[in-house]
């Protein structure tokens, strides 16, 4: 929360930060030099006098430049100005939490900071690690920090929590409860209609909107996870049991030929490694096991006598053993399936 002052310090230094790794880039590129020590030995002394920043700003300026090369050396890599600045404890640190003690080109500034409760309890303990990014979003900065949080002890000693994924259904879970997707997919097909106008008008403000849309349905998305696998996880906590995913990985590659042509962008719009991320790392945190199980007819299998055949799902929705008669929704039958497999999995508590 800077004054206006502390404001236009922290928005100058950005700015130069990134005109000086634009600068490194091209020096870089043009050397075909992509080693942080290697390009610090080309241009360390050349951009201090030239951007006017302080040694170690100049030295992550150079390391955020090396690591963007990590992943594509091809093409010569430009930073916008308002990027995001790369501090670390030599130039940045904190009094108490109220305060960020941060190096501008104007020199150190005491910065109030806003915290909310959560997060101040992840701060307490000395717990902030490493490297931390100063961005600037919507015309407020943000400071975005590592902290080392401990993991609980793992436990599922009352076994596992079944989680079947789907489209119609994001998620159902072995013990009945439903995270519906019906909200979710009225909103992307809005969203779908509204890009496809946006796309076929191809204006500057027509591109600048579907930019913009773009990043609302992401955030969309990641909240929407975000909430289901607090629930999920808060529920296996409290039940003391470990929680069993389907292993979706090359899902769409295997599908995508089964899949109507009007439903593929529905098939493939919605995040499930990202859902089974968040799953993942909230269950580390509250010592909640959780394992992969092969999604390979669990909507096929009876969960009472065990027959198996596609014909054990006569419509999308609903399951009927042809064997035994047994009934129930698809997408339960599905769940209570991956439960038992991760019952039935060796050591699946150590995994």
């Amino acid at each position: 929360m800077p004054t206006l002052e502390q404001f236009h310090a922290l928005l100058e230094t950005m700015k130069r930060f990134n005109q000086a790794c634009n600068y490194i880039s091209e020096i870089a590129f043009r050397s075909r030099t992509f080693s942080k020590t290697k390009i610090q030995r080309l241009c360390y002394y050349d951009v201090r006098e030239k951007f006017g920043l302080s040694a170690q700003m100049t030295v992550r300026a150079i390391g955020k430049v090396s690591e963007s090369y990590r992943l594509d050396k091809k093409t010569l890599h430009n930073f916008k100005e308002t990027g995001a600045i790369v501090y670390d404890e030599r130039i940045l640190s904190f009094k108490g939490l109220e305060y960020a003690s941060i190096l501008t080109l104007q020199g150190r500034m005491e910065i109030p900071m806003v915290i909310s409760r959560y997060h101040q309890g992840l701060l307490c303990g000395n717990r902030v690690r490493g490297q931390a990014d100063l961005v600037l979003q919507n015309g407020i900065f943000y400071l975005l920090l590592v902290v080392d949080v401990p993991e609980g002890q793992p436990n599922s000693e009352n076994g596992f929590i079944g989680v079947d994924l789907g489209i119609i259904n994001i998620a159902v879970d072995s013990t009945g409860e439903v995270f519906s997707g019906s909200k979710v997919n009225g909103l992307r097909r809005r969203h779908a209609k509204l890009r496809a106008k946006l796309q076929k008008k191809g204006t500057k403000s027509a591109k600048r909107l579907l930019k913009k849309r773009s990043k609302k349905e992401k955030l969309f998305a990641r909240d929407v996870n975000h909430c289901i696998s607090k629930k999920i996880v808060e529920k296996a906590k409290a039940l003391g049991c470990g929680i069993a995913l389907e292993d979706l990985k090359g899902i769409r590659q295997r599908t995508e030929k089964t899949v109507k042509k009007q439903q593929r962008r529905q098939h493939s719009s919605w995040s499930f490694y990202q859902l089974r991320k968040f799953i993942e790392y909230k269950a580390a945190i509250a010592g909640v096991p959780v394992v992969l199980v092969h999604p390979k007819n669990t909507s096929r299998t009876c969960p009472v006598c065990g027959h198996v055949a596609k014909e054990n799902r006569p419509s999308r929705d609903q399951f009927c053993c042809r064997a035994c008669g047994y009934a129930a929704p698809a997408d339960n039958v599905a769940a209570e399936n991956i439960r038992r497999a991760a019952v039935n999995q060796p050591n699946a508590a150590a995994n």
